[in-house]
């Protein structure tokens, strides 16, 4: 597994990294206490590398840490939850 410097942007509404130039990033929603991520953004050249499961990794243990519940709109984050049952609590 791969150590992305993985930054949260509140400003932005996502947590993001940059690999070889190129910007990853998971986007997110707060409403209360829901946190809905709808979208990770991962370069086609990236692809493979693990980067949009350590951003989705980042960002469930954040909402962990706060308490939120998840509502996972991205079909990405749909699966990656679903392939980590220990984050499944979250939903």
């Amino acid at each position: 597994m791969m150590n992305y410097d993985i930054r949260h942007n509140p400003d932005q509404h996502r947590f993001e990294t940059s690999v070889d130039n190129l910007l990853c990033v998971i986007d997110y929603r707060l409403d209360g206490k829901n946190l809905t991520l709808p979208h990770v953004g991962v370069a086609k050249a990236l692809e493979g590398r693990g980067i949009a499961g350590e951003l989705t990794r980042t960002a469930l243990d954040w909402a962990r840490a706060e308490n939120y519940r998840v509502i996972p709109v991205c079909p990405y984050v749909q699966a990656w939850i679903r392939r980590h049952p220990e984050y499944q609590d979250l939903v």
